[in-house]
């Protein structure tokens, strides 16, 4: 996990943003954490230059080694009813990672108490985006609630099922990369 420095002020809007009442606003950082500016998700996902800007991934294990995969929702601006990580989302300005980790797992899933294991944090960019993604896993027996009004639902997979559904359009790009890099490490936490 990498920790974010945030300025003594608020960070400066980046070039071509305007704060609208509602826009939510995320932090962009460097490759280190370091908070440079702030800009609302329109600008980080399709405004042209692709600003590095932090999120959070967790990834849920049950105790028979399956891993939780949320099914996004159908009106996601981005890979609509594709199967993704258990929770992923943007860190919002003024938030440090463990906030937004456990803010989008209990937006997401209805999730509150887990205690997280941080595994990495690397670098990932699409046509759309780039992220600095910080990856955390949490074994556990949990009552999960997808929230219907973001997501399409979810279910555990066993590991059999992810690799055979891998390259086949059924997961996100971004579960793919990251599964491969983290699978080591997940089934290591069981």
């Amino acid at each position: 996990m990498i920790e974010l420095i945030y300025p003594a002020s608020p960070a400066p809007l980046l070039k071509g943003c305007k704060r609208g009442r509602a826009a939510e606003m995320l932090p962009v950082v460097d490759e280190l954490g370091n908070v440079r500016a702030q800009a609302t998700r329109e600008l980080v996902h399709h405004g042209g230059e692709k600003p590095l800007h932090p999120v959070v991934h967790l990834h849920v294990i049950n105790r028979l080694g399956q891993i939780y995969l949320q099914q996004r929702g159908p009106d996601k601006d981005l890979l609509p009813l594709y199967w993704d990580t258990a929770v992923g989302g943007h860190v919002a300005y003024g938030e440090y990672i463990p906030e937004a980790l456990y803010r989008e797992a209990a937006e997401e899933l209805g999730l509150h108490d887990f205690l997280p294991q941080g595994l990495c944090h690397y670098i990932f960019e699409s046509a759309d985006e780039r992220e600095l993604v910080n990856v955390f896993a949490a074994v556990g027996e949990y009552s999960i609630k997808p929230d219907p009004f973001e997501l399409a639902g979810g279910r555990y997979w066993s590991v059999e099922e992810i690799e055979e559904a891998l390259g086949k359009g059924v997961l996100t790009p971004n579960f793919e990369g990251e599964y491969r890099r983290i699978k080591k490490a997940l089934l290591a936490l069981l």
